[in-house]
């Protein structure tokens, strides 16, 4: 089982530099963890994505309820008070502090495409980085 923040969430979805990343990471251990807040913040970022005219309702939708299927059995709640401490000694936001709070809690890597989180927590937290695809089409 692993954390995984929200952006690692909709880069399994949406193309983009790390979709191959988390396609890969989501192979290596499937029993991806989040905080309820990852439903809230993956419905704005659908809704960015459709107000940019580069998904329409349905696929939203669909996308939100597949990664709900993904996630389900595996969202938590998570102590305020830590995650307030959390935010308050690093600089992060609470809403980041949220994934990172869950990690502790579980005892398992929290993987994030934000460098940020990554350098203030660097015990916990992994980054995502794009997968190079350089060699590909070199024998």
């Amino acid at each position: 089982m692993i954390v995984v923040d929200t952006n690692v969430i909709a880069y399994l979805y949406l193309p983009g530099d790390r979709t191959a990343a988390a396609e890969a990471l989501c192979r290596k251990d499937s029993e991806w963890s989040a905080p309820l807040l990852w439903r809230s913040e993956l419905r704005d970022v659908l809704t960015t994505q459709i107000r940019a005219r580069r998904l329409d309702l349905e696929s939203a939708q669909s996308i939100q309820s597949e990664a709900e299927q993904l996630l389900l059995g595996r969202e938590f709640t998570v102590d305020s008070d830590e995650v307030l401490r959390l935010a308050a000694d690093s600089g992060c936001s609470a809403y980041d502090c949220e994934f990172v709070t869950l990690a502790d809690y579980l005892d398992v890597p929290l993987y994030s495409a934000d460098r940020r989180l990554v350098e203030r927590f660097p015990r916990r937290a992994r980054l995502l980085e794009p997968v190079d695809h350089s060699d590909d089409n070199n024998p």
